[in-house]
C-alpha cells in the first residue's frame, strides 16, 4: 500500500507526525465540545460523552507511539460560505473513511480520528445502542481533548491556510513499525 500516493488520491493537503507521548490533552478543549457549538455533544458514539473522560482518551492514544496528523483545505467563496464549509466536511469524512478503510488490511490496531461528529447514520444510536458501524466510526480529535493547533505545529503542517479556505483535520495513531510500513520511510 502507498499511502502517501492514497493521501494525494483523497485530496489530503499536507501530513506530519508527532510522538503521541508529546500531545497535550486538555480539559479545556474538551469544555468547547460541552458547550456544543457543533451540536454533536451527547449526540454521537463519535464525540462526547461517549468518548470517555480526557484522561480515557489519552490513554487510548498514548498505547500507541506515532499520530500522523493530515489536513484537508477547501477553498470558500468567502469568509461566510456556510455550505462550502458543510461540504468540505463531508469530502473529508469521506476522505478519512476512505483512509480508514485502506489501511485497515494493513494495520488492525490502529485508531483512526477525524472531526466534528459522525455522519454515517441519519440519526445514530446513542445512547440507546451500540454503533451500527464501529469499524468506520472516528472520534473526534477535539473531543478527544486535543489542541489541533499545537498539534499541526507538532507535526510540522500548516493550521492556518489563508483567508477563504478551511481546514480540516485527521490522525492515524498506530505504532511506529506500521507507520513506516505504511509511509515506507522510517520514522524516528
Amino acid at each position: 500500500m502507498n499511502l502517501k500516493q492514497m493521501f494525494k488520491d483523497v485530496g489530503i493537503f499536507q501530513y506530519g507526525v508527532t510522538d503521541t507521548a508529546e500531545i497535550r490533552f486538555a480539559q479545556e478543549v474538551r469544555a468547547m465540545c460541552e458547550v456544543n457549538t457543533c451540536r454533536q455533544y451527547g449526540k454521537t458514539w463519535a464525540c462526547p460523552p461517549a468518548l470517555g473522560s480526557v484522561e480515557e482518551c489519552r490513554e487510548r492514544i498514548q498505547r500507541f507511539q506515532k499520530m500522523l496528523v493530515f489536513s484537508m483545505k477547501i477553498d470558500l467563496e468567502d469568509s461566510f460560505d456556510y455550505e462550502g464549509m458543510m461540504a468540505g466536511m463531508k469530502q473529508f469524512k469521506k476522505s478519512c473513511r476512505a483512509i480508514g478503510a485502506a489501511i485497515r488490511p494493513y494495520i488492525r490496531d490502529c485508531l483512526m480520528l477525524s472531526n466534528e461528529g459522525c455522519d454515517l447514520c441519519e440519526k445514530c444510536t446513542y445512547p440507546d445502542a451500540a454503533c451500527r458501524f464501529p469499524e468506520q466510526s472516528q472520534g473526534s480529535l477535539e473531543g478527544y481533548g486535543v489542541f489541533v493547533s499545537e498539534l499541526a505545529k507538532q507535526a510540522g503542517i500548516n493550521y492556518i491556510n489563508g483567508p477563504n479556505i478551511v481546514t480540516y483535520f485527521g490522525a492515524l495513531v498506530c505504532q511506529a513499525s506500521d507507520l513506516e510500513q505504511l509511509l515506507g520511510q522510517t520514522i524516528e
